[in-house]
């Protein structure tokens, strides 16, 4: 038992999978994985949401997960979350996204693991890891390069060198993200391109009746946003496109009270604020009926933070077509243009606008991009095909 932890395990909480026949071929025997992030469920977000399914997902194939992230508060705390041991290390401040938590050094060297797994960026994990000095073979999941944090990137980048070059496997979403990161570009013999997955069947089955509220409160033709409000996800860019494209925009997006503040004022001022609606949803379970209420997912980033976009493969699985802006980075991998919807230049709201226009206006375009993009994220992007591959990387990483 850890010394400084508390044990919180939930009434619905301590469900412990065991070994059944959906181990894959890779999975010959069962190992102890330690998954290092600096946040975890109930934080919200496309990577913590993507841990939460993969741990959960690992553990449903017999094996044993450890995650060691940063708690909330100053107190460490140790919880069982669907059969996922999560160790939360106190915290004593954050600092440019990063968390502070000298604990999290003092979990890490107690932990004793088959492999770890190191999601990346994540300054506090990688330096608790090289500190502790463990000897299991790394896998690092590198997520998105740093882009906003200059100046944490300017002492951080020999340390993240190092641990890239220290890992045994790296993976990453799409082979777009390989070839333009200078991180991993000169890495690329130790790369695996495993995209994310996610549970199609629960965007695939909404409550019709809450399709029908929204429709009703939300007279169409509708296009979507769902997202944080980050500066790199490019919504006034998006507020912008509505003042020339038809139809209404509902935008669904967490945290950020200032940034909706100066948003909300831009749709005063471009006079569209009849038609742009900032909504407020506090349960994902919501989600799958506005995913079904709409017409178009419209994802118009302008940064490079955005590697990929989850949110694409949620309306795939919707049956829905999506509007994407070209990064260099994964997002036009997971919607292919012309096939499953429309690739847009970033911050070009014209271009975007006569995007939505000419998705809206053919129905027998939205049902072919609809329908592709369904296929996709079944195929593609199924979480047990992520699993699959997960798998076979650390089964490589072990010389299995």
């Amino acid at each position: 038992m850890i010394a400084d932890c508390r044990l919180l395990v939930g009434a619905d909480s301590c469900k412990v999978a065991h070994c059944s026949m959906e181990l894959s071929a890779y999975n010959c025997r069962t190992m102890h994985i330690l998954q290092v992030y600096k946040d975890y469920f109930p934080v919200l977000g496309g990577i913590e949401n993507h841990l939460r399914l993969l741990c959960e997902g690992l553990v449903s194939r017999g094996h044993s997960v450890t995650l060691l992230t940063n708690g909330r508060s100053r107190r460490s705390e140790l919880r069982i979350l669907n059969g996922v041991r999560v160790i939360a290390a106190g915290r004593l401040a954050t600092v440019a996204s990063a968390p502070i938590s000298p604990a999290l050094l003092a979990h890490a060297a107690r932990q004793r693991a088959d492999l770890v797994h190191l999601h990346m960026p994540d300054p506090t994990g990688d330096v608790a890891l090289a500190l502790a000095g463990s000897r299991a073979p790394l896998v690092v999941s590198y997520h998105s390069d740093i882009v906003r944090q200059r100046r944490l990137l300017t002492f951080y980048a020999p340390l993240l060198r190092r641990t890239l070059r220290r890992a045994t496997r790296i993976i990453a979403a799409s082979p777009a993200y390989v070839r333009s990161s200078s991180f991993l570009a000169p890495l690329t013999n130790k790369c695996t391109v495993v995209p994310y997955g996610i549970d199609s069947a629960r965007f695939a089955r909404p409550d019709p009746a809450k399709v029908a509220a929204i429709r009703a409160h939300y007279p169409g033709p509708l296009a979507l946003f769902v997202g944080r409000l980050r500066y790199y996800k490019g919504v006034d860019q998006f507020v912008r496109a509505m003042a020339h494209a038809p139809g209404r925009a509902l935008i669904i997006g967490a945290d950020a009270t200032v940034r909706r503040a100066d948003l909300e004022q831009l749709a005063q001022d471009l006079g569209v604020a009849d038609r742009v609606h900032f909504l407020s949803v506090e349960n994902d379970a919501e989600l799958p009926a506005y995913y079904h209420a709409a017409n178009l997912l419209v994802l118009p980033s302008v940064e490079r933070s955005e590697a990929f976009g989850i949110v694409q493969i949620e309306a795939q699985a919707a049956g829905l077509p999506v509007i994407a802006t070209e990064l260099g980075t994964g997002t036009s991998y997971v919607t292919l243009h012309g096939q499953t919807g429309i690739i847009v230049p970033p911050a070009n709201p014209l271009a975007l606008a006569r995007a939505i226009q000419a998705i809206m206006g053919s129905k027998t375009l939205a049902r072919a991009f609809g329908a592709a993009g369904r296929r996709r994220a079944e195929t593609e992007f199924s979480l047990s095909r992520m699993l699959d591959r997960v798998e076979a990387v650390y089964a490589e990483a072990l010389g299995r």
